[in-house]
């Protein structure tokens, strides 16, 4: 009986851990002969833990389980995947997958992460060995001509980064992954380092090979335990088989890889502090240009992308460019794994092609609010997302139809709200995260974010009275994020603006609201 039950930080959460013990007891105390494997998961969170049972007809799904639910599976007929009021059927037949269209996460949630067999047996290493037979400059033109943008939040092609630093003279090179993900409501690059590890260190060393670099490091925050934990097992298994070290696969080509753990700042996402931090300093943002690419680690060109781009080039190299490229709309190629949170009925891990809206995004798959309540707003991109109305819905999720409503997709957080959220909270929210994590080197980032949280402590104690000064603070908030926009040295200012003039925009009454007639006297 081999029963699958995911080491994701999120089905832990809700009782993963035990209920993988609880099988085992149960099978123990049967007498059945078990095959326990922690798999990934395939991100339907509504559902974790999701325990699948693998059968002569595929696998089947139930969730989700409690420890307390597991003798009655096992009654039930767990083994040859019989009927019980938890049971989902064969997980790519229940809709939420089946309309996905999934090569980031073609695994995830269906092997053993820390399994190289069974990597390669569902196709991994195949771009590597592909990579490994082409020239350098061709590697990088084939990541071009596909069309893959950073998935991190800028969505800057790759190809023109590798480009640049392989064409850059130096006596050595770095790749560096960026897997600080700090966006609320994101956990994407989570889920693939804990459930397809190898998939990362595919990538980062096509990548190495792409440009003439020889290190790399996976930058990742400390609060992912799981996931520092789940890399250094597969570099370590990658190393014992030669997939790294001073000779990948045989080919005579070095390339090496560790990880280091950042102390949880948020700013350490933005590239350049991340590379501050990398070098044992204090996070702070590095002035562009000498751009990263040129003069990046230690002073080196420097790759650094995404863990969900480093991710994709695997498949590029294996499928083709073209087979990449025909996925997505517009100059928004590929898949892109969204992540769907907030007051939301199913929320998880949605990877499809540019072009889903967010209206099919919330209602086919997320199902609607899950407290029943009418919808009223969704942040897209992260706590410095736009925030979106009912009626701009229909966008299409992809770069350039965000930017058209001033949105951003950024690392492709959804977060849903219902109609309790109070829009002028939520602005002050991002100018308070923006104070708080600012790394202070920029005046507009350090001082406007601040007398951002005091003007809207204002505005929203004089939006009842109305009057003089609430007009004057609302002008003046308008004022300030426009000198952040212009004026901020990095992203964390300069996208601040826009959860604030997207609430002020589309949510005016939140911001305004006219002070109740007053009773006329009995």
């Amino acid at each position: 009986m081999k029963v699958f039950v995911p080491r994701d930080a999120a089905a832990i959460s809700v009782g993963a851990d035990d209920v993988a013990r609880a099988i085992q007891a149960e099978a123990a105390a049967r007498g059945v002969e078990l095959q326990l494997v922690r798999n990934g998961s395939r991100g339907l969170l509504w559902l974790e833990p999701f325990v699948e049972v693998e059968t002569p007809e595929g696998r089947i799904g139930y969730g989700p389980v409690t420890a307390e639910d597991v003798p009655g599976l096992f009654a039930a007929g767990l083994a040859e995947g019989g009927d019980h009021p938890l049971r989902h059927g064969r997980p790519e037949e229940i809709p939420y997958l089946a309309k996905q269209q999934r090569l980031t996460f073609a695994r995830c949630g269906i092997t053993d992460p820390l399994s190289l067999d069974d990597y390669e047996a569902h196709d991994g290493l195949k771009g590597l060995r592909a990579a490994l037979a082409m020239e350098p400059a061709a590697i990088v033109e084939t990541v071009t001509a596909s069309g893959l943008r950073g998935r991190g939040g800028a969505g800057f092609p790759t190809g023109i980064k590798w480009r640049t630093v392989l064409q850059a003279e130096a006596d050595r090179k770095y790749i560096v992954c960026n897997a600080d993900e700090g966006d609320s409501g994101t956990f994407a690059d989570r889920m693939i380092m804990e459930g397809d590890p190898f998939l990362l260190v595919e990538g980062m060393t096509i990548a190495g090979i792409a440009v003439g670099a020889t290190k790399g490091f996976i930058y990742i925050r400390s609060e992912y335990p799981h996931a520092v934990a789940a890399m250094n097992a597969a570099i370590d298994i990658a190393y014992q088989r030669r997939v790294l070290g001073p000779s990948v696969l045989g080919s005579g080509r070095r390339f090496d890889l560790e990880v280091r753990v950042g102390a949880g700042a948020y700013i350490c996402g933005e590239e350049t502090s991340l590379l501050e931090s990398l070098e044992g300093k204090r996070g702070t943002v590095r002035p562009k240009p000498p751009l990263p690419a040129l003069k990046g680690l230690f002073g080196k060109p420097t790759v650094i992308n995404n863990v969900l781009s480093l991710t994709s080039v695997p498949i590029i190299l294996d499928k083709g460019a073209a087979f990449y490229a025909d996925y997505g709309t517009g100059r928004s190629r590929g898949t892109q794994p969204l992540q769907l949170a907030g007051n939301v009925k199913r929320g998880g891990l949605i990877e499809v092609a540019f072009g889903l809206t967010l209206r099919e995004l919330i209602e086919e798959f997320g199902g609607g609010t899950a407290s029943g309540r009418p919808f009223r707003a969704v942040q897209v991109g992260g706590p410095l997302g736009a925030y979106f109305p009912e009626s701009l819905l229909d966008t299409p999720l992809d770069y350039e139809s965000m930017a058209a409503k001033k949105g951003m997709l950024g690392h492709g957080g959804v977060v849903v709200f219902d109609d309790r959220v109070d829009l002028a909270v939520q602005a002050r929210f991002a100018m308070e995260f923006c104070a708080i994590e600012s790394c202070g080197k920029c005046t507009p980032c350090r001082i406007g974010s601040t007398r951002g949280v005091e003007t809207i402590d204002k505005i929203i104690a004089s939006r009842e009275t109305g009057g003089h000064e609430l007009g004057r603070n609302l002008t003046l908030i308008e004022d300030l994020c426009e000198t952040m926009l212009d004026g901020s040295l990095c992203a964390l200012g300069g996208l601040t603006p826009y959860p604030v003039l997207s609430a002020l925009t589309h949510f005016p009454d939140d911001f305004d609201r006219a002070p109740a007639p007053a009773q006329a006297a009995e």
